[in-house]
């Protein structure tokens, strides 16, 4: 094949026949946008509720106090040997039952509702320090107050 005959065949090749058009979308775009379906969506999941942490510490405060006073274990350092927590640790747990009567009825009723947390355990030991029963109550108030803002 000689150079003119190649460039004639490659001629023929790119005739206006033998191209064709496109009809259907070569880029597609992806969007969020919002598309409306005559079913209504899902309902939210039902909100996941469970014992606070602050709440289940109080009961195994009382639960320690119990072993102590059972006698199955002699003291709190023993209770902290075995427990493998550092006395100090057991200390800031039986703190918890220095609480008002009433208090540790409302802390054992609390709930953490999704992992939100209602009270922090720091905070409860605080309120436990204030005082008599009577500065407690207004300590725990306005602990609850404190909290309840900031949700």
């Amino acid at each position: 094949m000689t150079e003119h005959e190649s460039s004639e065949v490659s001629a023929k090749k790119n005739t206006a026949a033998d191209y064709r058009i496109i009809e259907e979308k070569v880029f597609w775009h992806r969007s969020r946008r919002m598309e409306l379906t005559p079913t209504p969506p899902p309902d939210k999941p039902v909100p996941v509720r469970r014992p606070a942490k602050v709440a289940r510490q109080l009961a195994l405060a009382h639960h320690l106090r119990a072993a102590i006073d059972r006698g199955a274990v002699a003291d709190q350092a023993a209770l902290a040997r075995k427990l493998g927590l550092t006395r100090a640790r057991v200390t800031q747990l039986f703190d918890l039952l220095m609480l008002a009567a009433d208090l540790q009825e409302q802390v054992l009723a609390l709930e953490a509702v999704d992992g939100a947390e209602p009270m922090a355990e720091r905070n409860l030991r605080a309120v436990a320090h204030a005082g008599t029963w009577a500065e407690q109550r207004r300590a725990f108030l306005t602990a609850t107050a404190i909290i309840a803002d900031y949700r």
